[in-house]
């Protein structure tokens, strides 16, 4: 009898699938795969995963205390960064979930950007410091007291570290001592909001949509743009091209060694995140309009899904699409199509992959689930 049953749940899934490629999902579908979620101990249930094609790496619950959530998280390199909204950090290993390290990152309150990675160091900022953390143990390996705030996250490459200050200056502090070796300005004194850098070349942006390529060792502008309005969110490098979305509704993509226009793309709605850039494809979160798919060639839209709201990863031609309305949806990027999509009602937390195919989704309570696309 226990076979039986099992055997009519299997069915019942497989069946889900059939209606809801193409998009079309009839008011029992939902209702029962809704049942389904709400009986079942899991982040997601197993048999909705195989529907999807999807099966669990691993799953991890972090120890997050009592009156204690789950903030966000974020992937850098091969480990994941959980932060809770007390301000304490979470490591894990990307590949197996295990913690490597848990410790307070900041007093309580304070607001935190998002540290960056540079060989074997976290960087980051907290309150008027810039400080280093070992991306092992967790621990802080140094801090430099500024004598200024800060409006982004810091940045460096081999020679120089970048910080925009409120004082509405770009400055480079020379690595070895730490020291400022020089500063520069927007043309329009304007806030920078977000900077990139490599070995070649310095990118910062601000809050009126002005744009300036630089050397990475002299303030010396080599070029400049102005898109119409603010800068949303901090800029994406992808080798040589930079990617920005502005409060003019506009994505754009410049060349940043020499400042060439490449192209743009009009959402036609405001612009709120970042856009997330892969290797063919950005995606890109309009208010109102959802997400959508651009040819990262030309910036011709390949795809809108209007409940949308994030990429959570892409898997060859296929992108996996956290919703709105707590779905799962998996869009076909040749066809420009939707091929499936499933209930992800208890995910509130997720962090977009670049990287591979893997999703990484999660709940306040702390529990993060690694998936991955069955071969």
């Amino acid at each position: 009898m226990i076979r039986i049953l099992r055997g009519r749940v299997v069915l019942a899934v497989s069946l889900l699938v059939v209606v809801l490629v193409g998009g079309c999902v009839t008011k029992e579908a939902e209702q029962d795969i809704a049942w389904r979620e709400s009986v079942s101990p899991r982040l997601v249930a197993p048999e909705v995963l195989r529907a999807a094609g999807l099966e669990v790496v691993w799953e991890n619950k972090l120890p997050i205390k009592e009156k204690e959530s789950l903030d966000r998280f974020f992937i850098l390199d091969n480990r994941i960064y959980a932060l809770s909204d007390r301000n304490y950090m979470f490591s894990l290993d990307r590949e197996t979930g295990k913690l490597v390290f848990g410790s307070f990152f900041a007093p309580e309150g304070f607001p935190l950007y998002r540290p960056k990675l540079y060989d074997d160091q976290l960087l980051s900022t907290v309150g008027n410091r810039l400080v280093e953390i070992d991306p092992v143990s967790g621990e802080q390996r140094w801090m430099k007291e500024l004598d200024f705030g800060v409006t982004c996250p810091a940045v460096r490459n081999s020679s120089y570290y970048y910080l925009a200050g409120a004082d509405k200056r770009l400055h480079a502090l020379r690595v070895a001592d730490k020291v400022e070796v020089f500063k520069i300005a927007a043309d329009d004194d304007s806030m920078i909001t977000s900077i990139v850098v490599n070995e070649d070349f310095v990118v910062f942006c601000t809050d009126s949509g002005f744009c300036a390529g630089m050397g990475p060792d002299r303030p010396k502008q080599l070029w400049k743009f102005n898109a119409a309005d603010g800068i949303v969110g901090p800029i994406v490098r992808d080798g040589q091209l930079i990617f920005f979305a502005s409060k003019d509704t506009n994505l754009y993509c410049i060349n940043a060694l020499t400042g060439e226009f490449l192209w743009k793309y009009p959402s036609g709605a405001a612009l709120e995140k970042s856009p997330v850039v892969t290797g063919d494809v950005v995606y890109q979160y309009a208010q109102y309009k959802g997400l959508a798919a651009i040819d990262k060639r030309n910036g011709k839209a390949i795809w809108q899904l209007a409940q949308g709201v994030g990429l959570l990863a892409q898997d060859g031609r296929k992108a996996y699409v956290i919703t709105k309305t707590g779905g799962l949806v998996v869009m076909d990027n040749d066809k420009a199509k939707q091929l499936l999509a499933i209930n992800f009602a208890k995910v509130s937390k997720y962090a977009a992959n670049v990287i591979d195919s893997k999703i990484y989704i999660g709940d306040e309570a702390g529990r993060i689930l690694c998936l991955k696309p069955i071969e």
